[in-house]
């Protein structure tokens, strides 16, 4: 049965968190490491504002991991150089295989819908610095919620927006936890497994696994 949409993560799945290495070359000798400890800590904190019922948008809570990335690389961000980083969320660059993909679904009347972290302006603005708006037929952030995935809270959004079940979307997404969370709703989901990490060992698993977005076509065709 054709899917009601193919549901994107955006931040890791459509976009390349890497690419903010430009930005942080500006600040660190170090920008990947640094990047990596940025990213570890953004997703920590608003796991732990779920969990605590102290909810603040994602664009806060990049900037509080900006500011404990910055303390444990030794380097001191003045607020212009902190606004600018947290700034560059909007110009993260797609994956290569993001805008053929999203042709191919659009060219079948295949409806993609983008689900995310990030608050809807860092989205809106991410999406169409990247190139890729167009092909979006909905963003919703978790704000709507007022929690972060994996509450089931975030993935509901989906199936009210649409007036769907679950098992009518499939899901896409490049982090296991979000698989995991996207499986536990009851969305088909496919796991982009772009660097070759393990299954996820807690929670169900994804319907499928993928190398890039160039295997998305064919599990849609399948659905």
């Amino acid at each position: 049965m054709k899917p009601v949409a193919v549901v994107f993560d955006l931040f890791g799945t459509l976009l390349e968190i890497a690419s903010l290495r430009e930005a942080a070359a500006a600040v660190t000798p170090q920008p990947d490491a640094f990047v990596a400890t940025w990213r570890e800590k953004q997703l920590g904190y608003a796991f732990a504002a779920t969990i605590m019922e102290m909810h603040e948008d994602f664009d806060v809570m990049t900037d509080y991991a900006l500011a404990y990335a910055a303390a444990k690389h030794g380097i001191a961000l003045d607020a212009a150089a902190r606004q600018s980083l947290v700034d560059a969320w909007q110009r993260v660059r797609a994956y290569d295989d993001v805008g053929p993909v999203l042709l191919d679904l659009q060219a079948r009347d295949v409806r993609c819908a983008v689900l995310t972290n990030g608050t809807p302006a860092t989205s809106a603005a991410a999406l169409a610095n990247a190139g890729i708006a167009q092909h979006i037929d909905v963003t919703l952030s978790v704000e709507s919620a007022g929690a972060f995935k994996p509450d089931r809270r975030v993935y509901e959004l989906v199936t009210k927006h649409y007036g769907a079940p679950a098992g009518r979307f499939v899901f896409v997404t490049s982090n296991g936890w979000d698989a995991t969370g996207a499986a536990a709703f009851g969305m088909r989901v496919a796991w982009c497994n772009r660097n070759g990490m393990p299954t996820e060992t807690f929670g169900p698993p994804p319907a499928w696994t993928l190398r890039d977005l160039s295997e998305l076509k064919a599990i849609v065709d399948a659905s």
